[in-house]
Formats: C-alpha cells, sequence, structure tokens
C-alpha cells in the first residue's frame, strides 16, 4: 500500500487474489475433509496465508506473532496430541445429544445475521496508513498493546475465559474411564501369587531339556524322566493345532538292567 494516496498496489492486489482464494479452499477444508490430521494441516494453510497478509498491510509484528505463536506453537501441539492419542478415520452417526444438529443450526444461523446486521450498519472511516494510526514516537507493537490491553481489555479477559474453558471442555471430552483398575507393583504381584496357587507357571517357558531332538517352539520340552512338559509348548500354537505330534520329540531311553552291548532303541520310535 502506498503511503501517500492509500492506494493499494498492482503487486498487493496479485497477493491478495493469490492468497485469498486458497485460505477460502483451506478453511473449507477444515470442515469437510473426514481426516483430523488433513483438518490440521489445511488449519496451518490458513495461518500461514493470514500471516502473509498481515505482513502486506505494513504488520509485520502480526505476521510474525501468527508464525510463531499460532504456526509454530499452537497447530505443533494439536499435531502432536494427534499422533500421540490417535485418530479414529470413521464417523459416529449416532447424536450424543437428541437434537444437537438442529440447535447448532439456529444457533449459526442466528450468529451470521447478528454478524450481518452489525457489519451491515458498521461505518468505515478512511484509512490512515499504519504511520498514521501509530502515535508519534510509539513503536507498533506497544501501540498495540495499548489497544488490546487498554481499550479492549474486558473482551481480552473474556477471550481468554473462552479459550480456558475450551481446553477444560477438551479434556473432559477426551478422557477415558478405564475398563481395569490400574495396575501397580503390589497387585501386579498379588495377580502372579494367585495365578501361581493356581497352576499357573510364574517361570518362562521350559526349555528343551538335555534329552530333547529339537528345540523348535512347537516341540514339547522333555523332562528328566523323558515325559513331555505341556507347559512348555505356548497355548496359541496348541490352539491352532501347529504343536509338533509326540512321535517328533521322541527320546532314546536305556534300560539300566539291559546287558552294555544291547542295542539301544532308535530315536522316536519308541513311547514316550
Amino acid at each position: 500500500m502506498t503511503p501517500a494516496g492509500l492506494e493499494i498496489s498492482g503487486g498487493e492486489t496479485v497477493l491478495f487474489w493469490v492468497v485469498a482464494p486458497l485460505m477460502v479452499l483451506a478453511a473449507l477444508g477444515l470442515l469437510f475433509v473426514r481426516r483430523a490430521v488433513h483438518a490440521a494441516m489445511c488449519l496451518v494453510f490458513v495461518m500461514i496465508s493470514m500471516a502473509i497478509l498481515y505482513i502486506a498491510q505494513e504488520a509485520p509484528f502480526l505476521g510474525v506473532v501468527q508464525v510463531v505463536v499460532y504456526t509454530g506453537a499452537v497447530m505443533m501441539l494439536f499435531l502432536f496430541v494427534l499422533m500421540l492419542v490417535g485418530v479414529d478415520a470413521s464417523d459416529s452417526l449416532t447424536e450424543t445429544i437428541r437434537g444437537q444438529r438442529w440447535i447448532g443450526l439456529l444457533v449459526g444461523l442466528g450468529l451470521a445475521l447478528v454478524l450481518g446486521g452489525v457489519v451491515g450498519r458498521a461505518a468505515f472511516p478512511p484509512g490512515a496508513g499504519l504511520a498514521g494510526g501509530d502515535p508519534a514516537g510509539v513503536a507498533n507493537p506497544q501501540a498495540l498493546a495499548r489497544v488490546l490491553f487498554g481499550d479492549y481489555v474486558l473482551a481480552m479477559e473474556a477471550v481468554g475465559v473462552l479459550l480456558v474453558t475450551a481446553a477444560v471442555g477438551a479434556l473432559v471430552l477426551t478422557h477415558r474411564r478405564r475398563l481395569t483398575p490400574k495396575q501397580n507393583q503390589r497387585t501386579v504381584a498379588e495377580a502372579r501369587v494367585k495365578a501361581l496357587t493356581e497352576g499357573v507357571s510364574l517361570t518362562p517357558l521350559p526349555s528343551p531339556g538335555v534329552y530333547a531332538t529339537s528345540n523348535a517352539m512347537d516341540t514339547p520340552a522333555l523332562g528328566p524322566d523323558g515325559e513331555q512338559i505341556p507347559q512348555s509348548v505356548s497355548r496359541v500354537l496348541r490352539i491352532r493345532g501347529q504343536e509338533r505330534p509326540a512321535p517328533h520329540a521322541g527320546v532314546a531311553l536305556v534300560d539300566a538292567d539291559a546287558p552294555t552291548g544291547a542295542a539301544a532303541p532308535r530315536r522316536g520310535e519308541e513311547d514316550v
């Protein structure tokens, strides 16, 4: 904008007609996209575009604050929450509050009528430019702070209360009750002792053993007496029917009373 005649230059006009439609499309995408991550990216684009327009209107402080505070801090916080908590792409068609859509539609229409009436009756004085709007010797950030926290201090306090209320409401809506009580060291120890009394081993699965012919996970381990240990095979493999049958887990046991030169039975042929 040229300070002399307060006329919009050609470059600023081109910038506005390029950035403004993209902002509108991104804002519509924020409303109609299905995924929360895509909606957050649309909002990031809107904020960066607003910063560009602020700088074009000779308000570099607002543009930098828009990028640093909103885009760099608030939106990155939203994205981190989406990555940590996760989102569900499916939309729920069940209304938690009966008639909430019609109530929201009526409230939105009423707000649009009020805003339309205010804007229609508003009087826009001729522009004075940034240099003419700031008092002599006062920088733009200082003048902006004086207006916000001096002339509109009540409005700023109301906005602060709304932001705190929105944060608390988001915590309440995203809070989920635990289906099971929270586990601590004492409850875990008590559960292990109770499982031990019911015959559940607290140690890892038994090893294949010195008499085993295989160390595969689907092969039962063999005890010192050559008997199979059922707990050595995972319950999942047993349910799936992937446990190796007994003949493959055979062991050759030599009779102590047999002669020294007697031939020992071959592995896998005797019954265990």
